[in-house]
């Protein structure tokens, strides 16, 4: 996960590098400056020098050189080469050179040409370097140390400035969606930014409060109208059920009109709380024993199967006790086994809870292709921005699992698809540790 720079952060870095750039900068002009000036003083005080030495340039110097002080001169012939010159200054052309190291001492040179003579001034500036170099590093210290400070208030001052948005982004994480009513309120001290932003979700809040009244009243309405009529065919099932005179095979009728009855209200149910209240799922106390479940809806679904030449087979089951509603359980393995009768033709579904709490359901059909499976597992993915395109029992089978925590592999080959379905994150704690009762 990218870890993301706060916005305080990012002024106070931002601010601190240009510091440093602009006192980079400055440093380096004051440099340059301070070279120049240098240059100018050396050559005006070395030329003065020069000047009162000589009397008249065209006839030479009259004056002795000096050579002691501050300033020491040199002087050599440009007829002939002169070994007792220092090396350092024997190459030297005329003009004016800064930084010569001559006998282990920093000197300033100004060359000149005088007659038949080239004289050489220079003055010590060894001490004045050093002095310079001393101050540079300080000011270079200094800036750096106001930079840091500076980018430190500014991060300091940036956070009580962006307190409000702090403030009010930890009220619009703290918003429970099911509770309707929030509104977001911004303290005084707020800006108009803060507070516009705060008016804008509050119409946002208040447009969702709408929507979801008018939601939960056509869910209210869609109850009633649908378990009213339910109610009515499974009444007159009881009835025609209970008389004597019914045959046989009316009385088969009657009883798969009872059961599918049945199977309508717990897939209401189940709809009603997913889109009521989906918490209930995971917080259901209910606890059943789904290795019981098998027999039964294999039963229940057997008619699905009377024009297929399909068998069903019951493997392991080891016991487990689920903890989640009885219509939530019903469901999720009925969509799975109808899924698996809907797609084979003949031969045998095998079903298997291995281990505790993994339902295991193996069809012989022709499988689910590549494309259907990329759809199913995209659907997952996505937590339910769009429908798997591979029926209403695979995508009511997701929507469970997101609620309850279960999880759903399908393995598809030419020879079938294999359906686990693992609901252990429901599984009651003694069926995770089978030995505890020995101990």
């Amino acid at each position: 996960m990218t870890t993301r720079r706060t916005l305080r952060t990012r002024i106070a870095l931002g601010l601190l590098l240009y510091s440093l750039l602009l006192s980079a900068a400055i440093l380096l002009h004051g440099y340059l400056t301070n070279e120049r000036i240098e240059s100018v003083v050396w050559e005006a005080l070395l030329s003065a020098e020069l000047d009162r030495l000589i009397e008249h340039p065209a006839q030479g110097r009259v004056q002795p050189i000096p050579r002691t002080g501050t300033l020491v001169g040199y002087s050599r012939s440009l007829q002939g080469p002169d070994d007792a010159m220092p090396a350092e200054l024997r190459a030297l052309s005329p003009g004016l050179y800064n930084s010569i190291e001559l006998d282990g001492h920093m000197v300033a040179v100004l060359v000149r040409d005088v007659g038949t003579e080239r004289i050489f001034m220079t003055v010590e500036v060894g001490e004045i370097e050093s002095n310079e170099r001393s101050l540079f590093g300080w000011v270079a210290l200094s800036s750096l140390a106001g930079a840091v400070l500076l980018a430190w208030a500014i991060h300091v001052l940036s956070g009580r400035l962006l307190q409000p948005v702090s403030e009010f982004a930890a009220h619009v994480d703290g918003l429970d969606p099911d509770t309707r009513g929030h509104r977001i309120e911004v303290a005084s001290q707020a800006g108009h930014e803060v507070a516009t932003i705060a008016a804008a979700m509050n119409r946002y809040l208040e447009r969702i409060d709408a929507f979801v009244e008018r939601e939960r009243g056509f869910i209210e309405n869609v109850s009633h109208e649908l378990r009213t009529p339910i109610a009515i065919i499974g009444g007159a099932a009881d009835i025609l059920e209970g008389r004597s005179d019914l045959p046989d095979a009316a009385r088969k009728t009657v009883r798969r009109i009872r059961q599918t009855v049945d199977n309508i209200d717990q897939l209401i149910a189940t709809l009603l709380v997913l889109a009521r209240e989906p918490h209930r799922m995971r917080d259901g106390g209910e606890c059943h024993r789904i290795e019981g479940l098998l027999p039964q809806l294999v039963t229940d679904h057997l008619y699905l199967a009377q024009d297929k030449a399909l068998r069903f087979e019951i493997g392991t089951t080891v016991p487990s006790s689920i903890m989640a509603p009885a219509h939530v359980i019903q469901v999720t393995l009925a969509n799975l086994l109808r899924n698996a009768i809907e797609n084979s033709d003949r031969g045998t579904i095998e079903l298997s809870i291995q281990p505790a709490g993994v339902v295991r359901i193996l069809d012989p059909g022709h499988g689910m292709t590549p494309e259907e499976l990329g759809r199913f597992y995209t659907a997952m993915a996505r937590s339910g921005v769009e429908r798997a395109r591979s029926g209403l029992g695979l995508d009511l089978i997701r929507k469970i699992c997101e609620h309850v925590g279960w999880t759903l592999d399908l393995q598809s080959s030419s020879a079938g698809t294999h359906a686990i379905l693992d609901m252990r994150a429901s599984l009651r704690v003694s069926d995770l540790m089978p030995n505890a009762d020995a101990g």
